[in-house]
């Protein structure tokens, strides 16, 4: 889709903002609404009732809020149709839509003033306000924007245009939306059968039509019947004793940390060295094929396979199998839904989650015959490498249909393209465009643009 330039531009006097439509208004964003700051909570305010309180977290969807029970200045309220813009860490714009809630003092809640539309500004929040934040604001590692920095430039067009470009934006970025919802709804079922195909094949096999028994162990149910039901214990070895990562030759070598590690998949998406990381404390040594499992947080599935002599942290495992198992087979299995089952039932019962040596030397394995092992593995490789390649397509295409969507609004919001003659299609009409219009605050103070 393409759309026209405006006749007539001028020169911004922004560098990045470049030349903008020449009947457009020079103002700033200070000046396009009054932006109220949240209340400083802390731990202690929280209760098992009242409203939520909103912090950055909440507005990403990252977490849930918390409740604060009691009062305060009403000004912070939030409700249903406000305008949010969250000026530390994640700096962008939101419409909330959670109901009745609190406002945390690292977002601010925006009334637009008489020259700006609610949507508009929104959008135009979204694009400038990136631009603003830096690291020096509040002395800290994260960025953040200081109030000083909403007197930047800004150029906007009479409120009836602000009505239009906030219509076109919702209905186009509302496309991309559904399109990256797709998407992701994908990558979520990719997955699942990345998962399904690991976990079906370590505990059932690959052959359809072989007898099956039950294996006597809960987690596990019923397994092949030539298979054999081990001890933990007996085919893997849990490494002990500890190196100094300050000493040679250990400084230089690769310390593998949680961190390093992705969540189910068995990569290692990170090397660096124990001097790096200003390692101190005792590590553990791994050898070439060794399994590097996290017994922290065993929900997250983190274990590799270590490719060359490396350290890991204390908070891994290596572990190296023995007689008949293969170490392969090994990490497939503790990346598999029952193993992970039964990792996390076991890491419940502490404070943090974490399954200890003496948990893992007691649970039960299962052990195909050698050459089965080889090719559940080489079956395994081969279907996730289809899953991953689709997973990497969808994954690309999420990254430019975002691309595409922020684009899109820079180019609305800075004027580069003209959509005043944009109707919206047969689902899109002039009533629509007014309804826009009456929601936004401060159009109907100055009785609606003719």
């Amino acid at each position: 889709m393409s759309f026209p330039k405006y006749p007539e531009y001028k020169d911004s006097g922004v560098e990045w903002l470049g030349e903008v439509p020449a009947h457009w208004n020079k103002t700033a964003l200070k000046f396009l609404g009054d932006y109220f700051n949240g209340y400083p909570f802390k731990p202690e305010d929280r209760g098992e009732e009242g409203l939520p309180i909103i912090r950055i977290a909440q507005l990403t969807g990252e977490s849930e809020p918390a409740l604060f029970f009691g009062h305060i200045d009403e000004r912070n309220k939030v409700n249903d149709g406000d305008l949010l813009f969250s000026w530390s860490a994640t700096i962008d714009a939101f419409i909330w839509y959670g109901g009745d809630a609190w406002l945390n003092q690292h977002i601010f809640k925006v009334t637009p003033s008489r020259e700006a539309v609610k949507k508009f500004l929104y959008y135009v929040i979204k694009h400038v306000a990136p631009r603003l934040a830096d690291f020096d604001a509040h002395g800290s590692t994260m960025k953040h924007i200081k109030r000083e920095s909403l007197a930047q430039r800004v150029y906007v067009p009479c409120l009836h245009e602000q009505v239009v470009i906030a219509a076109f934006l919702d209905h186009e970025t509302g496309k991309i939306d559904a399109l990256i919802e797709e998407q992701r709804r994908l990558i979520e079922l990719l997955k699942e059968k990345r998962q399904a195909v690991i976990s079906h094949a370590v505990t059932k096999g690959l052959d359809p039509n072989v007898p099956m028994k039950d294996s006597g162990v809960e987690w596990l149910g019923e397994v092949p019947a030539h298979w054999e039901v081990v001890k933990f214990s007996r085919v893997v070895q849990i490494s002990e004793g500890q190196v100094d990562p300050k000493q040679e030759p250990y400084r230089e070598m690769v310390l593998v940390a949680p961190n390093h590690v992705e969540s189910n998949t068995g990569r290692l998406i990170a090397q660096e060295s124990a001097e790096s990381q200003g390692a101190e404390s005792g590590k553990y040594l791994c050898c070439p094929g060794d399994v590097v499992y996290s017994k922290i947080r065993p929900a997250l599935r983190k274990a590799c396979l270590a490719d060359k002599p490396c350290l890991c942290s204390a908070d891994m495992y290596p572990l190296r199998a023995r007689h008949s198992l293969d170490n392969c087979f090994l990490l497939w299995t503790i990346l598999s839904e029952p193993f992970s089952r039964f990792a996390v039932m076991e890491s419940q019962r502490v404070a943090m989650p974490k399954i200890n040596r003496e948990s893992l030397n007691e649970l039960h394995l299962l052990l195909p015959p050698p050459e089965e092992q080889r090719e559940i593995v080489a079956q395994i490789d081969k279907e996730i490498q289809t899953i991953d390649r689709l997973l990497q397509e969808g994954e690309s295409a999420v990254r430019i249909l975002d691309e595409r969507r922020s684009a899109l609004i820079s180019a609305a919001v800075t004027g580069k393209i003209d959509v005043r003659d944009w109707g919206g299609g047969a689902e899109t009409d002039e009533p629509e465009l007014a309804m826009v219009a009456e929601e936004s605050a401060g159009y109907s103070a100055l009785g609606g643009a003719q």
